[in-house]
């Protein structure tokens, strides 16, 4: 595998029905690298959750995958509202997510849970007004 490979994603924030592409090429990517099925998992969710979010609250935003030697990092960041409590947030079943959302069967407040749940380290900077950046890592098997 090679260190140090980089994957760049646009997330639409204008187009529901693309929500959830770039976590499908990724999937795709980290396959064709030989990755173990469940790394492969838990990143695929980690990063659905996070494209989810973005066009749910942000209008979209960028995604960026790396894949090292030791880990896979995602870096997802979005000129959204922000997140006012990121504690209140991190809450299972807490969220700001339309009723309009809702009837889609999203924003059932489970998007944030799920992104720490599959990912060994998660670290989220947000300041309301301005955006957000969660970083994400996921470590590879030895």
């Amino acid at each position: 595998m090679s260190e140090g490979l980089s994957f760049h994603f646009d997330v639409d924030g204008e187009d529901f029905t693309s929500a959830g592409q770039a976590s499908v090429q990724v999937k795709k990517d980290l396959r064709r690298l030989g990755l173990d099925p469940e790394t492969i998992r838990r990143v695929s969710i980690a990063m659905y959750e996070g494209e989810i979010n973005m066009v749910i609250h942000a209008g979209g935003g960028h995604a960026e995958v790396r894949v090292e030697e030791d880990a896979i990092y995602i870096i997802l960041e979005d000129k959204g509202p922000g997140i006012a409590d990121i504690e209140q947030a991190m809450q299972a079943g807490f969220s700001t997510a339309p009723d309009t959302i809702r009837s889609l069967g999203f924003g059932a407040g489970m998007g944030l849970p799920n992104m720490k749940r599959y990912t060994d380290d998660m670290d989220i900077q947000s300041t309301v007004g301005v955006g957000t950046r969660i970083t994400m890592r996921v470590d590879l098997p030895r």
